[in-house]
């Protein structure tokens, strides 16, 4: 039976929030719990944490989209230039890139005049098949740093609510299992939509965040020691 192609999600804008918090969130309350037995330190230095984090991975997530809209109008004005001063050479590059993808003969220069007799779908045709580049909405700028912004809190945040209510050493072991559980949970996901192992995925999810956690046991026991 076909099945639909899956439509483009915001998943690796979730993920990318998500994990970078739950891994930052989990590294640091291994190395409070190593350095102190007491939930109020551990739970002030989460909380600090969380939210510097959170507006630290919001700010980056719009300065970069911002940086690629940048570039993308800075490439604009360089192909408009071009088809303004050169308008053979552009043409020419035109015939080349639908050449490529197998037209010839007289559906090849119709294709070429059809695009160069409008100056709009000219620019935006070399934009994307030349320099494989797409416009950057600004609307979308925003909903992306606020995705991120929004599954960097809830993957940090996660990991911090044991320490509210439990012992330092239940909430650690409790942190621990919720993060491998939302990792590997993560991962599968991820798969599944890709196509991918999810066994692999899952596990791939699990080492990372672990990795970067037992780092930051390893220096809470420094500062302890």
């Amino acid at each position: 039976m076909h099945e639909p192609h899956k439509k483009n999600s915001r998943l690796s804008d979730v993920i990318l929030g998500g994990q970078d918090g739950l891994v930052s969130i989990i590294g640091l309350l291994l190395g409070l719990a190593a350095a102190t037995k007491s939930s109020r330190i551990i739970i002030a230095g989460g909380l600090a944490m969380i939210f510097a984090e959170t507006l630290s991975m919001a700010a980056v997530a719009y300065t970069s989209k911002m940086a690629d809209r940048d570039h993308y109008d800075a490439e604009r004005e360089r192909e408009i230039q071009e088809v303004e001063e050169v308008p053979d050479t552009e043409r020419q590059e035109i015939v080349d890139i639908y050449a490529a993808k197998g037209f010839k003969g007289k559906l090849l220069t119709d294709i070429v005049d059809h695009i160069t007799s409008d100056h709009e779908l000219w620019i935006d045709t070399m934009m994307r098949e030349e320099l494989d580049l797409m416009p950057v909405v600004k609307r979308d700028v925003y909903i992306y740093s606020i995705i991120v912004g929004f599954s960097t809190f809830g993957g940090s945040f996660l990991p911090l609510i044991p320490f509210f209510v439990m012992s330092v050493r239940s909430a650690l072991i409790t942190a621990l299992i919720l993060s491998i559980a939302i990792l590997a949970g993560v991962g599968i996901y991820k798969a599944r939509m890709t196509l991918g192992s999810q066994l692999k995925s899952a596990l791939q999810m699990v080492f990372i965040g672990m990795g970067a956690a037992l780092a930051g046991y390893l220096i809470g026991l420094v500062f302890k020691a």
